[in-house]
């Protein structure tokens, strides 16, 4: 494993880290998630990512039982806040204040630790003052409630007014945790030359587009198995299913072949390329995966490589810009 500093900040991570976003407490049972977090930690993983609103707090719960009796100092544990949990009342979500100061509360109480490393803003809560979220934060980190701040599918524009307003208080925001891949790559134009210039790092999920990038799923075949199989998950894929992409997708197998990788390393090394990014998020349903994904760590592609995979899916990738504020919450959930 290789570590990475996580912004203009003196905290180092794994630049594979794993992630529980679909699978602790809602798709793979307890114990198979646990050998899923020991297949990490054998691998040399250091740095773990969830968030509140997975699985409704029970991913939570699974990783901070996973994590208990490790020693904490060589752990970082990230999570997230912003969108409904519990019974999903009307303060339930968003960046309020209250719902800030409720929600570390519960997540430290589920995680089974005092801190977390990094708290990030889950989305841009369009209702809330910034200010009012920002100086939460701020609260939080004197609070010792977490170390650092980090935010996950801000704009430009956004990243760099919740900057600003953390330099006015007094605490680092040093995180982006947009999706990235091969396939995705809208942060590139704006937000990546954004989070440079600040001194803030990637940190990206979905590094193999959803599984579309693994090259599992064919052109002209009704999908059987993974994310794709399943209706409600499906539906959010759909730009990645078209007969195209799927055939671009294919055409990087040898590729990966001459390169001594599989797709999914394949897929997990490209995103490392990006001197932006600190770590790529990888999740999994079984410990064989976790053990094949981290072998993607420390791999360097050729400048060669990396034209002929960006000649290889030419318009199959998505790079608008805008994409990021077109996806985003217009108002809050609840």
């Amino acid at each position: 494993m290789e570590f990475r500093y996580l912004g203009r900040s003196g905290l180092k991570i794994s630049e594979i880290t794993y992630g529980n976003w679909l699978t602790h407490g809602s798709q793979v049972e307890n114990e198979v998630a646990h050998r899923c977090v020991r297949a990490a930690l054998d691998a040399g993983i250091s740095t773990f990512d969830t968030a509140d609103v997975y699985a409704n707090t029970k991913a939570e719960s699974v990783l901070g039982e996973a994590l208990k009796g490790e020693r904490r100092e060589s752990l970082e544990i990230f999570t997230k806040v912003y969108w409904p949990t519990g019974p999903g009342g009307k303060n339930d979500t968003g960046l309020s204040r209250k719902h800030i100061m409720e929600s570390i509360d519960g997540s430290l109480r589920r995680l089974q630790t005092d801190y977390v490393d990094l708290y990030q803003a889950h989305r841009y809560d369009t209702e809330t003052p910034l200010e009012e979220t920002m100086q939460a934060f701020a609260d939080i980190v004197r609070a010792g409630k977490a170390l650092y701040i980090g935010v996950s599918e801000w704009t430009a524009d956004q990243i760099r007014e919740g900057h600003a307003l953390s330099k006015q208080l007094g605490f680092q925001l040093i995180s982006s945790q947009p999706q990235y891949s091969m396939l995705w790559r809208v942060i590139e134009p704006e937000v990546v030359p954004t989070c440079e210039e600040l001194g803030i790092s990637q940190i990206v999920w979905s590094p193999m587009a959803q599984g579309v990038l693994s090259g599992k799923y064919l052109p002209g075949q009704q999908p059987t198995e993974g994310r794709a199989a399943d209706e409600a998950m499906g539906k959010g894929m759909q730009g990645f299913m078209s007969d195209d992409v799927l055939t671009a997708v294919q055409e990087l197998k040898p590729l990966a072949q001459e390169a001594g990788l599989t797709m999914p390393q394949l897929a997990v090394a490209w995103v490392l390329q990006n001197p932006n990014v600190a770590a790529a998020l990888i999740g999994a349903s079984r410990p064989e995966q976790v053990e094949d994904n981290v072998k993607a760590a420390g791999v360097k592609l050729d400048a060669d490589l990396m034209a002929k995979i960006d000649e290889v899916l030419g318009d199959a990738a998505v790079r608008d810009p805008g994409k990021t504020a077109e996806r985003a919450p217009q108002q809050r959930v609840a």
